[in-house]
């Protein structure tokens, strides 16, 4: 591309940018009201039940140019100006998202803290329908808010912002490994499967590239997994482990840590943080181990199955009851 263009080619798609999310809080808006307009008239007995198949089949008799007005979608924006008219604050949320994922969330989301939580998750992460779901269904929600509640020793990272960045647990049911799988299965599979890796890990995570070879001395070494975070502005080693947490990993993990940070890291970036990533783990194991260590680095477990969403609900449910 001509150097000389690039300003004008980055203002012309900022404009269509702005110009989809501008239509895009417009339709909100408009669902919001017509939702608004019917629930007022059925609370007051104005209009019964039936009145919104009658608007949906006027029309589209009168007016078939309009679509998107079938009865069933008429009655999710009755669905949705309910759902949120008692949470001002969620208001300008729901503008910023499309009517798709919207729907997705108020349609399956249990609670308004859950409703809250992907609200605010598609926001930050622009998701796709697909993605959206993805992540409902591996109930991030329920994972997120267990491990804020519950001291978790694996995890010692000083600021939030880190502890924000990086989970206790993440779900790779994606690979569809199965339960007896070694440690090159593993990479090799979250390789192939980058996207929905970096979906797991979050978005601001860039990969580098596998078995990256660092050299100290005469000796050559390879770190399974390297990324680069963009708002935490470091490296990011991932070493992965198919079997249970054992207190010598992470000598191995720290060592790649300090030939980054001598080796590879530029001067404007932070520390690289490493995260031991192993299939199973004994919290006061992961306590004991990390309780000298200097380096900013983390053991999470992987599952390769999804969570069952009704059993996490349950257990985040009588974590409440206690706390409460």
């Amino acid at each position: 591309m001509d150097d000389r263009f690039v300003d004008i080619i980055r203002l012309i798609k900022q404009s269509r940018f702005n110009a989809i999310k501008a239509v895009n809080s417009e339709l909100i808006h408009l669902y919001w009201n017509i939702g608004q307009y019917i629930s007022k008239k059925i609370e007051n007995s104005e209009w019964g039940a039936s009145v919104v198949d009658e608007l949906a089949k006027f029309i589209q008799k009168n007016e078939p140019e309009l679509k998107g007005f079938s009865n069933k979608n008429i009655w999710r924006m009755r669905q949705f100006y309910e759902t949120y008219r008692g949470f001002p604050k969620l208001s300008p949320l729901v503008r910023e998202i499309s009517w798709t994922n919207n729907m997705l969330i108020f349609s399956r989301c249990k609670s308004i803290e859950e409703i809250e939580f992907y609200l605010q998750l598609t926001k930050r992460e622009n998701y796709s329908k697909r993605e959206l779901d993805r992540q409902i269904s591996a109930s991030l929600f329920e994972r997120s808010i267990m491990i804020k509640s519950i001291s978790h020793p694996g995890k010692r990272l000083p600021s939030n912002e880190l502890t924000d960045t990086f989970r206790d647990d993440y779900v790779f049911e994606f690979l569809n490994l199965p339960d007896s799988h070694n440690e090159v299965e593993l990479q090799n599979g979250l390789v192939k499967q980058m996207k929905n890796f970096i979906l797991e890990l979050g978005k601001d995570f860039i990969f580098i590239g596998e078995e990256f070879k660092i050299q100290v001395g005469n000796s050559d070494f390879y770190i399974d997994l390297l990324f680069y975070h963009r708002e935490l502005q470091c490296l990011v080693a991932f070493e992965l482990k198919a079997d249970k947490f054992k207190p010598d990993h992470l000598g191995q993990l720290n060592f790649y840590l300090e030939a980054l940070d001598r080796d590879v890291k530029k001067s404007n970036e932070n520390p690289s943080i490493g995260v031991l990533l192993c299939k199973d783990k004994d919290k006061e194991v992961v306590e004991y181990s990390l309780s000298r260590s200097l380096s900013k680095t983390m053991v999470s477990q992987y599952k390769t199955h999804l969570p069952d969403k009704s059993i996490l609900q349950r257990k985040l449910h009588a974590l409440f009851q206690n706390n409460s």
